[in-house]
């Protein structure tokens, strides 16, 4: 019996606890996008994994180098996706955080005045050349719904679908 009430008290003293602990989600502040540079927080497109994740580590989810985008982390709360292994940043129609152009949304014909005229041009779509890079600029009812930048020129980008 003693040798019971022992063994039992053992166990329970060394059976690890599992009381919930409350953790707070990191935090990253405001997201500010300069188009011009292309930068987010001052992160390029080509910044690796380690990089973007110590800068921002707020990011609701990640996929690896096996899925058909490459690595990639994922603001959801933010609409924002680093597409890492492709090297570009897309912004979402429901971005949260400030443009340092007021693109999303504006409409297609008063862009010349910040952006001159696309490299590539399509009914769905322009792409812009950069002094980083490119710019991709989608568009819905003639109103820019995506942002998408990034340090390769348009010859070589490759878009995830």
């Amino acid at each position: 019996m003693k040798k019971l009430l022992v063994l039992s008290l053992l166990v329970l003293f060394f059976t690890p606890r599992t009381n919930a602990q409350l953790t707070a989600k990191p935090t990253c502040g405001v997201f500010s996008v300069d188009i011009l540079n292309g930068t987010l927080n001052n992160l390029k497109p080509n910044f690796k994994m380690p990089e973007i994740k110590e800068n921002l580590p707020c990011f609701t989810g990640e996929t690896k180098g096996d899925s058909a985008c490459g690595d990639a982390l994922f603001f959801k709360d933010r609409d924002v996706k680093f597409f890492v292994k492709r090297q570009y940043i897309e912004l979402g129609p429901n971005f949260k955080g400030k443009l340092s152009i007021p693109l999303m949304g504006a409409d297609r014909e008063t862009l010349f005045k910040w952006l001159g005229n696309p490299k590539i041009k399509d009914p769905d779509w322009d792409a812009f050349q950069t002094q980083y890079g490119t710019l991709v600029l989608h568009y819905a009812a003639g109103k820019v719904k995506v942002i998408q930048f990034s340090t390769k020129n348009t010859d070589e980008l490759s878009l995830c679908q």
